[in-house]
């Protein structure tokens, strides 16, 4: 009976060590690999079992650390990535609208000044001012009843409203009085 017994915690700590072994996290094992460890206890079923809970098993203090990585494993998750691209983004386009206005700049320029819009070209001046482009003076045909303002003249006709006279609209249909 007594063999039988000391059969049975040979087998009991054998178990136990080897399932313990496989169990534990491999970041808290001491002395050696946690293959190692597998292999040793594995191979020597009682020196194996008792050498890992002597010298292998982690100390009851002990807590497993959560492994980071240096930097996250996708570019769109990494928080600097996206700042950077969101700048060189923003540089980009600021360079870009830079050269526009440069380019427009030059053109003026080049043209002998800004633009003039209007029949006979008193009606207004389009051109860049300090927040982009704009226009000023009136608006073409929206004069003050003088006929150069850029307005019909006097007698002459108007502009036709779309659907006047039997006129086809949009769709083709011809517009009812």
């Amino acid at each position: 009976m007594p063999r039988v017994a000391l059969a049975v915690a040979v087998l009991a700590i054998y178990v136990y060590g080897l399932v313990d072994v496989i169990r534990t996290d491999r970041h808290l094992t001491r002395g050696f690999s946690k293959t190692t460890w597998i292999i040793m206890v594995a191979l020597l079923p009682l020196i194996g079992a008792a050498l890992w809970f002597l010298i292998g098993r982690p100390r009851a203090s002990a807590v497993a650390q959560p492994v980071y990585q240096r930097h996250p494993t996708a570019p769109d998750d990494d928080p600097d990535f996206l700042r950077n691209l969101e700048q060189r983004r923003r540089k980009a386009e600021a360079e870009r609208l830079r050269k526009l206005r440069d380019d427009v700049a030059k053109k003026n320029q080049a043209d002998g000044g800004p633009h003039r819009t209007g029949a006979t070209g008193s009606a207004g001046t389009t051109g860049t001012g300090s927040t982009g482009t704009g226009s000023t003076g009136a608006a073409p045909g929206t004069g003050s009843g003088s006929s150069g303002a850029g307005g019909p003249a006097a007698g002459e006709p108007g502009p036709r409203k779309p659907g006047a006279a039997g006129e086809a609209n949009a769709e083709g249909n011809p517009e009812a009085k």
